[in-house]
């Protein structure tokens, strides 16, 4: 019988913003943060530690329905929230746990570019986000980082290439060639 997850601690929160920039600003002049890595002008990881991210800002598209609706209490206001597990094992254990309770797992296994975490995600009662993660890289003054802006993509996303997903892939996420025999592969609802 699979053990339910023991999770170490909360880790990072990822949220929708409206404008990218302003947030990044926002969250680096106001808050305090610093920048680890940018995907593209879609997604921005910044940190307050030592793991590679805290807080991720993901862009909502301009034309999306919810792009000009602001947070009120009461309703969710986030893509997800995560929680660490120790390592790969950890969180493949965790996803059999997942199975047998018939909780929704929305993606992973997968192992994310910036940051270079494992992550697998799934909903709780509510229908929110949740993850667990592991393998963050750590950045400290003797592992410094230097920031970079990634290719929104699939090596971005998953750098397994969805082969550990044990649920099909994201409709809405980076495709494999091969998914997309007779599609237009640059569309970004992929």
């Amino acid at each position: 019988m699979v053990q339910r997850p023991r999770p170490q601690r909360l880790g990072h929160v990822v949220l929708n913003v409206r404008d990218l920039k302003a947030s990044v600003r926002f969250y680096t002049e106001i808050v305090g943060l610093e920048v680890s890595d940018h995907i593209e002008d879609q997604m921005a990881f910044l940190r307050c530690g030592n793991d590679h991210h805290d807080l991720a800002l993901a862009q909502i598209a301009p034309g999306d329905p919810q792009h000009a609706a602001t947070y009120v209490p009461g309703r969710p206001g986030l893509e997800h929230f995560a929680y660490q597990l120790g390592s790969l094992a950890e969180i493949e254990d965790a996803a059999r746990y997942l199975q047998a309770q018939g909780i929704d797992i929305v993606r992973g296994i997968g192992k994310h570019g910036p940051g270079e975490n494992l992550f697998l995600v799934f909903k709780d009662p509510d229908g929110n986000y949740c993850e667990f993660y592991a393998e963050m890289v750590q950045i400290t003054p003797a592992q410094p980082y230097t920031p970079r802006v990634w290719k929104n993509d699939l090596a971005a996303f998953d750098q397994w290439h969805f082969d550990r997903f044990v649920v099909p892939p994201p409709e809405w996420g980076p495709r494999r060639a091969q998914d997309t025999k007779g599609e237009d592969s640059d569309d970004p609802k992929r």
